[in-house]
């Protein structure tokens, strides 16, 4: 049996939370593997390279690559210009990448297709922890190698396993047929992707921030070509966290971005249909009908020549079958996270500090990180992804303190709702952060912590009266 001592530690994923563990690594100086499926450091993130992030500079780059890259000479970007996916590739990752520590720890077109332990399986219980993981690893000539690690860190990320266009998490009938009509993600509808999308009519499906930027860019390509024509379904009825915050949000372009959404739908350039959700996708000579269910019964909306599925994505748990994880029963998430990101219960966008004991699994020495820990859950933003990989590694590194050390404030929405529609009833605000422990004096987790911290809460609170329907938004 190998010693795991002399061995690296895994980290799959090359975008920006993967580089920014392995930054950490190499600050640390424990030894440090890098793998990445695409042909580039962060492929994901070039792939959605046309879109500007909602969150400045000073939110997207980590403290461990900085000072990896400003040791090379590197010049930061402005912190609070807002960068597109290109630019964050090209002034952050590519040049991180590029430096003598990172090339020589980071492997690309090397597809992790499995992890599991030396010599044992999911089953296997005595002197596991003592055994080190192994790593099926593809290159893409049709054989797999095994790899060894100490200790495996997941950031490979979402972006490759979109949800389907069918309601209840599957594929809509006829969805897989007509997969020549259909784009998951966020196409490039003003650059590359143009042809697919000019003159013609396009449905969205999903209410998100990916739908948000799709829908706004179809609207400008409109203005230059009139017969362009925008449809949006959307299975809920409030639209209350995509329209968001507007000047409440403190991130204002991301207030922004809703608030010109709902000037589009407001203005009849957007023809909304809400509280439709897609079982059935039909072909109508060389269009297509989408059919869904609807409170007064099925309804089709068609005919249609693109439809964009922009219904966010869920992790690739095949990758880790054989591992012992402790997962979120409907996010699959990292259980811990579960009750403080979950959308039923909340919408703040927001999520406590938490580091390494959150994002750790029964399985030793194997942590998920970045948007794959928050599993289905929306919402997620690089600088959380920054702030567990550093506890992550801490950790690793035998330095519980500093791991233990959690600093994290995100940028609030500006929504925050306990309490979110049911059958179209209104929402109503209040208190943030999951449902508190049972018996416990508090409205939500955060506030239940500031309690035991000797605080007297996080500063939001539960209605104080029955007829009172709203409350300001607190502990997001």
């Amino acid at each position: 049996m190998t010693s795991s001592d002399a061995l690296p530690v895994a980290v799959i994923g090359a975008g920006p939370v993967g580089l920014a563990a392995a930054a950490h690594l190499i600050q640390h100086g424990l030894p440090v593997k890098v793998y990445e499926a695409g042909s580039t450091v962060g492929a994901n993130v070039r792939d959605w390279g046309h879109v500007r992030l909602f969150s400045p500079w000073e939110y997207n780059t980590d403290t461990a690559a900085r000072a990896l890259l400003q040791s090379h000479g590197w010049q930061e970007p402005p912190g609070k210009a807002m960068p597109t996916g290109s630019d964050l590739y090209e002034a952050y990752l590519k040049p991180l990448a590029e430096t003598s520590e990172m090339a020589a720890v980071i492997e690309t077109g090397a597809a992790v297709e499995a992890i599991t332990r030396q010599g044992a399986d999911k089953v296997l219980s005595r002197g596991r922890e003592t055994k080190p993981f192994v790593l099926a690893v593809s290159t893409g000539n049709g054989s797999i190698r095994r790899d060894l690690a100490r200790a495996v860190i997941d950031a490979s990320g979402t972006w490759t396993v979109p949800n389907p266009l069918g309601a209840g998490g599957i594929l809509a009938e006829g969805e897989a047929e007509n997969a020549d009509h259909i784009a998951y993600g966020i196409p490039d509808v003003l650059g590359r992707d143009r042809a697919a999308y000019e003159g013609r009519t396009t449905l969205v499906v999903g209410a998100g921030h990916s739908a948000a930027n799709v829908l706004l860019d179809l609207a400008r390509l409109a203005e230059r070509n009139p017969a362009t024509s925008i449809v949006w379904a959307t299975r809920g009825e409030n639209l209350m966290r995509v329209y968001g915050g507007g000047r409440s949000d403190q991130l204002p372009a991301r207030g922004e971005l809703g608030s010109r959404l709902k000037a589009l739908v407001d203005s009849g350039r957007v023809t909304l249909v809400a509280g439709f959700s897609v079982v059935r996708v039909r072909t109508a000579g060389g269009q297509v009908m989408v059919e869904g269910e609807t409170a007064s019964g099925l309804r089709e909306i068609g005919p249609i020549d693109r439809i964009v599925v922009t219904t966010g994505q869920r992790p690739d748990l095949n990758l880790t079958r054989e591992l012992r994880l402790d997962l979120d029963p409907w996010l699959e998430s990292s259980k811990a996270l579960g009750p403080l990101i979950d959308p039923n219960v909340h919408s703040c966008g927001s999520v406590p500090p938490h580091g390494h004991r959150e994002l750790a699994h029964p399985e030793p020495g194997f942590y998920t990180v970045g948007i794959k820990s928050y599993g289905r859950a929306p919402t997620f933003l690089m600088l959380t992804g920054y702030e567990q990989v550093r506890s992550v590694v801490a950790a690793i590194a035998g330095d519980l303190a500093a791991a233990d050390d959690i600093h994290l404030v995100l940028p609030e929405t500006g929504v925050c709702s306990t309490n979110l529609p049911v059958d179209g009833a209104p929402a109503s605000s209040g208190c943030c952060g999951g449902p508190a422990p049972a018996k416990a004096d508090a409205c939500c987790v955060a506030d239940a912590v500031a309690k035991a911290e000797g605080q007297s809460g996080c500063g939001c609170g539960p209605a104080k009266a029955p007829e009172k329907v709203a409350e300001p938004a607190g502990c997001c």
